[in-house]
């Protein structure tokens, strides 16, 4: 298990939309899985899922219908919407370049080294 990692801000919709796109999940799902994508370096709080799945729903990225969850509760599951999809991607692509960016500026060696 890897060391744990705060979260920066507004990266834990991202995190959602990547959990979610790897199949449809409950909140509790989400949760469980954000961890284990993570290698257990991220653990979200309960608290600050359940509002962000609601945010990321409202704001049309997620659609959720109720079901049964594997221990025989009701609970609403999650998918991408189309848009959900394309947010994704999106914020996939200018965090890979933010990364590629980040690791060249920080691996500048200084001039005469």
């Amino acid at each position: 298990m890897s060391k744990p990692v705060d979260l920066l801000p507004g990266t834990l919709d991202l995190l959602i939309l990547k959990a979610v796109s790897l199949g449809p999940q409950h909140g509790y799902g989400v949760l469980l899985r954000i961890e284990q994508i993570s290698g257990g370096a991220l653990s979200i709080e309960q608290g600050a899922l359940y509002p962000a799945l609601y945010r990321v729903e409202r704001r049309g990225l997620l659609k959720a219908k109720w079901g049964i969850s594997e221990n025989n509760r009701k609970a609403k599951f999650y998918e991408l919407t189309p848009a959900g999809v394309k947010r994704l991607q999106e914020e996939t692509a200018g965090w890979n370049r933010l990364v590629s960016v980040m690791g060249l500026a920080l691996n500048t060696e200084p001039a005469g080294t």
